[in-house]
């Protein structure tokens, strides 16, 4: 049999296209506002030949290359110098393949390689192959996930995820899920569920129906936060911040003196007072969450079954490829289908010829959605939950030798122990380090890491984030994820930033 496109451009010519009835290669052709419809206007051979020639560009320049540690992060241009380079203008009419596949080179080549062992910029790194595949098999098939009808694999592969997921956070009970386009979106799905949850008229009536709705969150919190109370007009005044200890942990009793707040604010304004803290959601997890595959740091997560709702991305710690963020509720009433379901007649037909409670798309805020869940599904079949153990363990090893050299060496501080893979630390300059401690001081090492950032990012030898926090100066934040890091690769982070920075 010849393979499918082959059969394809067959039965696209001439020869067999003519219908039985028709003289072979005279049928007319057909117009419709003064559009020929006779076959495809697609050259299936060009296409195949154009892919023929991508796909090795692609495999060496963004794959193997960018994954190559003795290969740049990046390539570093302004933005007026890559608006030059890159030619972004779109014209009335098309290129030839070889420009077209010179663009892929450029954009390429331009882009940061965030697969590279180099790369700490951010909370997700490196490149796992499995999961690369099962981005290129979902790319190429092009599903949305609404309906089992038209995404079966993929729809089936999200339900065994999310239910080993909801398993390993210890909901015995069971619960439900979707996976989102991102914490930010999983936060705010919390927060449409649990006022659903506790004023379900809210879906009919509006806003108008409900009492003063509050939150609580720590200081620490996500910034998706505040949108949440924002985007979906609880008001953002009505977001309680409750102060943290120094590790950045919340404060239980600062908790009740906030909810005690509200209280009494919402009476003075009401007459009404607030009744109970109904929901809890866990956001953390988003990056902590990969310590629940490691016997020895799941810990670190201690209670997280308590919760009402969890949010974890394993596109973070767990490498399985932007973007794969699940949101979790422990609820088996069918919460999330009551809350956001709107029974698209196009779709969700109830007199379909098989199981409709397959049709998981109604559960969701989208319509068309992305079956981010398969990648991580066939990277876990790969490795095995004992594979994704040893990740999330050398990781943290890794965080902890760092902290360790960090310590032994002048002109390096430590923000604070790390407690996962974050690693917060500064770099004084020798030109610093006999000065004392002080405003003026901390004035001068707040513009250490800029400097040494841009450095960095121009000769493209690695890529690691800095900010400041509350009233401490401008730290680098080295996240550690990537089991294609090395000892040795901490140790030239370390001499890098010394190289780059030790004339400031």
């Amino acid at each position: 049999m010849a393979p499918t496109n082959e059969r394809h451009m067959n039965d696209t010519s001439s020869k067999a296209s003519a219908s039985p009835a028709e003289p072979k290669g005279k049928r007319p052709p057909v117009l419709v506002d003064g559009v020929t419809l006779n076959g495809p206007t697609l050259d299936i051979r060009e296409a195949e030949s154009f892919l023929r020639d991508a796909m090795p560009i692609i495999m060496e320049e963004a794959v193997w290359k960018a994954t190559d540690v003795k290969e740049k992060v990046c390539e570093w241009r302004s933005p007026e110098q890559l608006k030059d380079l890159l030619d972004l203008e779109l014209r009335e009419g098309g290129e030839a393949h070889p420009q077209i596949l010179q663009r892929c080179r450029d954009a390429i080549r331009y882009s940061v390689k965030t697969g590279h062992p180099l790369f700490f910029n951010q909370l997700y790194a490196g490149m796992d192959p499995y999961s690369l595949v099962g981005r290129f098999i979902t790319e190429a098939i092009n599903p949305s996930l609404y309906t089992y009808e038209v995404a079966p694999v993929f729809l089936l592969t999200e339900e065994a995820v999310l239910q080993k997921m909801i398993e390993i956070i210890g909901w015995q009970e069971g619960g439900d899920g979707i996976f989102s386009p991102g914490g930010s979106v999983s936060n705010m799905y919390a927060v449409n569920v649990a006022r659903y949850h506790h004023c379900p008229d809210v879906k009919v009536l509006g806003l108008s129906a409900l009492p003063r709705l509050v939150m609580f969150t720590s200081q620490e919190c996500h910034y998706s936060v505040a949108k949440a109370a924002a985007f979906l007009g609880i008001g953002t005044n009505n977001v309680y911040v409750i102060p943290s200890d120094k590790r950045g942990k919340m404060i239980p009793a600062e908790f009740e003196k906030q909810v005690q707040r509200a209280k009494d604010e919402v009476r003075r304004r009401t007459m009404n007072g607030v009744s109970k803290v109904v929901w809890c959601q866990i956001c953390y997890a988003c990056w902590g969450g990969g310590a629940l595959m490691s016997k020895k740091h799941r810990y670190l997560l201690q209670g997280i079954h308590r919760a009402n709702s969890v949010a974890w991305n394993p596109h973070k710690m767990l490498m399985a490829g932007l973007q794969c963020c699940a949101f979790m509720v422990r609820d088996k009433t069918n919460l999330l289908q009551r809350c956001h379901s709107a029974q698209a007649s196009y779709l969700f037909q109830q007199d379909k010829f098989y199981d409709v409670s397959y049709d998981t798309g109604d559960k969701s805020i989208q319509c068309s959605r992305k079956p981010d869940a398969f990648k991580f599904w066939l990277m876990w079949k790969a490795i095995g939950t004992k594979g994704l153990e040893e990740r999330v363990d050398r990781a943290l090893a890794m965080a902890r030798y760092l902290a360790e050299e960090i310590k032994k060496r002048d002109g390096f501080r430590l923000v604070m122990e790390p407690e996962y893979t974050n690693v917060c630390f500064w770099y004084i300059p020798p030109s610093l380090r006999d000065m004392a401690d002080g405003p003026e001081f901390w004035r001068n090492v707040h513009a250490v890491a800029p400097v040494v950032k841009e450095r960095m990012m121009k000769k493209g030898s690695m890529m690691v984030g800095y900010q400041p926090h509350g009233d401490k100066a401008n730290f680098f934040r080295q996240i550690i994820i990537s089991p294609q890091v090395s000892r040795e690769d901490m140790d030239f982070l370390l001499d890098q930033i010394h190289s780059l920075g030790m004339d400031l």
